[in-house]
């Protein structure tokens, strides 16, 4: 379960993310591509 702020946030990543593409992006893997960027920095 997701806060209502962080899934709003992650919802416009993802928005940008298919304006950059000509693939499809899904929100599981935004998700998941934010989760692995905070990760590495750890």
């Amino acid at each position: 379960m997701l806060n209502d702020d962080l899934d709003i946030k992650l919802r416009l990543i993802q928005a940008k993310e298919i304006m950059k593409s000509t693939k499809s992006v899904s929100f599981s893997g935004t998700l998941n591509n934010c989760l692995r960027r905070g990760l590495r920095k750890l």
